[in-house]
């Protein structure tokens, strides 16, 4: 009698554990609807009657309240069971998405309604965000902890390639408000993984001296690092500038000149598909000088600027979104390591919560002054102006010693104040 041998079930990678692959799956579902609501809730006010001053204006009424909470979100975050906070943030997300869908497919949406709203949504994500950045990252350790990130990020990322090209066609056929109905199920659906993921290995949290004194902890961990704060610095404009082309001007050049929203949703989705192969690239290659290369890959951040302000034609415009993805992954990879590298887990959400008002506190004034710097200057003039801040301030951050010499490091996560950075003699360095 000949025996057949069965092969053993494959196993997952010993980084994927129960938690991160809960936290993938969620952020997987959450992508495949947001990102055809960005563009839907732009459509939703355009067709409504509004203009650029508009897309701004409730572009901004979700930044506002995400930067007033973020603080919060993050203290929170580090003193409670963090997956609590991701759902009940979720729930918030699900309710203010689900009424937007509702008002945009019953009736004629108004603007302070549409604005009311997205502010509800921008609260539930200034919870979610320090809560969700910390999970993840007390998720995994360990050498290979970049490859996890660079999975993480490039399965989020796949999802958004069918959720913008998706959410732009549905647009088109359907109508803004059924692509604002998916994704406010995106939600709950998200929601419910989230509940099951398991906090026992987080040590418990010792008593502190309240609200205050952990976010002045948080603030000594932020600003003893050079390399942090430099680049939150940096991405504040940064940020703030390619928010401003990507929600206000990008819908109406593709209004104007390029056919409607189904353009705009290939060069989203363009986009998306370079920053999967980015992050396809991050999961093999493992470079020493991590904020180095990270840094010199924020420059391409200035094409999509340019192209809109040509505008080049749709192909050359998704070409330039390709590009810009797969640089911008090396740079997001290399900043995610660093903080799982270098940040104590306590105050993980608390050094995130930082790391996001910096990077997001002037969104909503460029957001909304994009409509008057267009009639100021011009559409084609406010895009160049964008171009032109991102490439002299990334130039201006590879001037900070720490971002060129910060290097990788296999240790174990340091456990308290700044590491001293690396150079090319051995030493153990910090990233970015």
């Amino acid at each position: 009698m000949t025996s057949t041998a069965i092969a053993p079930p494959a196993r997952r990678p010993s980084w994927a554990g129960r938690n991160y692959t809960l936290l993938t799956a969620a952020a997987v579902v959450t992508n495949l609807g947001s990102q055809g609501a960005l563009i839907a809730a732009a459509f939703a006010v355009l067709q409504s009657g509004g203009g650029a001053g508009d897309v701004g204006l409730v572009a901004a009424a979700r930044t506002v309240p995400l930067v007033l909470f973020l603080l919060i979100g993050g203290a929170l975050a580090d003193r409670l069971p963090r997956h609590r906070v991701m759902v009940a943030a979720n729930t918030l997300n699900f309710l203010s998405q689900g009424a937007f869908a509702i008002l945009v497919l019953t009736g004629d949406p108004r603007l302070w309604q549409m604005m009311a709203l997205t502010a509800l949504g921008g609260v539930g994500q200034a919870f979610f965000g320090p809560a969700s950045e910390g999970m993840l990252m007390s998720s995994v350790s360990g050498a290979e902890a970049g490859r996890a990130f660079a999975f993480y990020r490039m399965a989020m990322h796949g999802a958004g390639i069918g959720g913008a090209a998706l959410g732009g066609a549905l647009i088109a056929v359907l109508g803004a408000g059924w692509v604002l109905a998916i994704d406010a199920a995106a939600f709950a659906v998200a929601g419910a993984l989230r509940a099951f993921l398991d906090v026992s290995h987080i040590p418990p949290r010792e008593a502190g001296g309240g609200m205050i004194s952990d976010l002045r902890e948080g603030w000594r961990e932020f600003v003893s690092r050079p390399w942090l704060w430099s680049i939150v610095v940096q991405f504040a404009v940064v940020n703030a500038v390619v928010a401003a082309a990507e929600a206000v001007y990008g819908p109406l050049v593709a209004r104007d000149r390029l056919g409607g929203p189904g353009p705009w949703g290939l060069a989203l989705a363009a986009f998306g598909l370079g920053t999967v192969l980015g992050a396809f690239l991050m999961m093999r290659w493992k470079p020493r000088r991590l904020l180095l290369a990270g840094s010199l890959c924020v420059f391409p951040l200035a094409l999509p600027s340019a192209a809109l302000a040509v505008p080049l034609p749709v192909g050359a415009l998704a070409a330039v979104m390709l590009l810009t993805g797969v640089a911008i992954e090396v740079f997001g990879v290399s900043w995610m390591t660093a903080l799982n590298q270098e940040i104590p887990e306590d105050k993980l959400s608390r050094v995130s919560a930082y790391d996001w008002l910096g990077s997001i506190a002037m969104v909503p004034l460029a957001t909304a002054l994009a409509g008057p710097a267009q009639s100021a200057v011009g559409r084609a003039g406010a895009l160049w102006g964008c171009s032109a801040l991102v490439v002299l301030l990334t130039a201006a951050v590879l001037c900070v010693p720490d971002v060129r010499r910060l290097t990788r490091r296999t240790g174990p996560v340091a456990s308290g104040g700044p590491d001293v950075s690396a150079d090319a003699e051995g030493a153990v360095g910090r990233l970015g």
